[in-house]
């Protein structure tokens, strides 16, 4: 695979590696939302928010309107939720994984 390819899928893992991201893309999940909204449903701060969702914007995952003076962000491609999903899954075939591996040593 071409380097700048695997350069590209790297900084969209990255942009997904932080769980303030992961909660701002879930609570899109429902579709638009002003950052008014994301702030409290993510119980952070308006400008540590904001300046996620730059980063986001940077990778492609969202965008962002203005209406009137309020901030709409919303999921680029849906596609995003199919890896967190995706992920999810990996992570309970982990958690099942180990928790046999942990009812073994009895």
């Amino acid at each position: 695979m071409e380097e700048r390819v695997l350069e590209l899928k790297a900084e969209i893992l990255k942009a997904l590696a932080q769980p303030t991201r992961m909660k701002i893309l879930e609570c899109l999940r429902d579709g638009e939302k002003c950052i008014c909204e994301i702030v409290p449903a993510i119980n952070g701060e308006q400008s540590n928010i904001s300046r996620h969702i730059s980063l986001m914007q940077k990778s492609h995952l969202v965008t962002t309107r203005k209406d009137g003076v309020r901030v709409m962000v919303k999921v680029s491609d849906p596609k995003v939720f199919e890896i967190l999903d995706s992920i999810g899954l990996l992570l309970k075939k982990q958690i099942i994984k180990t928790g046999k591996l942990v009812q073994g040593l009895r």
